[in-house]
């Protein structure tokens, strides 16, 4: 993530979830300055029956039906925060991992461990090391904390099954950066490669 790297604006996200998801593959994230390569995500929509906006707006994912570009987190279990980029009306990319690129030293310190590896490889994780609470919940992505720049060159992503979810299993929403280390978990043998992650759309820069 380059300091020159262009900034992704709110209406980058004005899209359907499983687009940008595969786009943000390569796409840089600071929190606070802290962050990396997103090198995992996940789609989920308002028709999806593993998606929290299934049954319509509620308090707890208010955040996910109001507008693109913000930011949606929850708590999962009730022990570890999950970072969403919202999207359309009623859907979200989950940022399920990062590879560590600026502040490792702060990400060990909060995560209690020194492998990079292991720092952001899975939602809770990434959440922890960044600093993410509940408090940044329907925060706006395009203003600080937050910085999201695109990548140098946009890298192809790998097309999987989504994991941790019982329902809808089979949908190909997770996707991944070739060959990373950082990731949450490995490809399954359901994985599809060589997917270009499509252009944003006109007047998102």
């Amino acid at each position: 993530m380059s300091d020159g790297a262009a900034a992704l604006p709110a209406d980058y996200f004005a899209r359907p979830a499983e687009i940008v998801a595969a786009a943000l593959i390569g796409c840089g994230l600071l929190v606070e300055g802290i962050g990396g390569i997103i090198v995992e995500t996940e789609a989920y929509d308002a028709s999806d029956p593993a998606s929290h906006s299934l049954n319509g707006p509620t308090r707890r994912n208010a955040s996910m039906f109001g507008p693109p570009g913000r930011a949606y987190v929850y708590r999962s279990y009730g022990l570890h925060w999950c970072l969403n980029f919202v999207c359309a009306p009623g859907s979200a990319v989950l940022i399920r991992a990062l590879e560590p690129r600026h502040g490792q030293a702060e990400m060990a310190a909060r995560r209690g461990l020194a492998d990079p590896r292991r720092l952001c490889a899975g939602p809770g994780r990434l959440c922890q090391a960044l600093g993410i609470t509940g408090a940044l919940d329907g925060a706006a992505l395009d203003a600080a904390p937050f910085r999201l720049a695109a990548p140098d060159a946009a890298p192809g992503a790998i097309a999987d099954r989504r994991i941790g979810i019982s329902r809808a299993v089979e949908t190909p929403w997770r996707f991944l950066l070739a060959g990373s280390r950082y990731l949450s978990r490995p490809p399954s043998r359901y994985a599809t490669g060589g997917l270009t992650p499509p252009e944003p759309s006109a007047g998102s820069g």
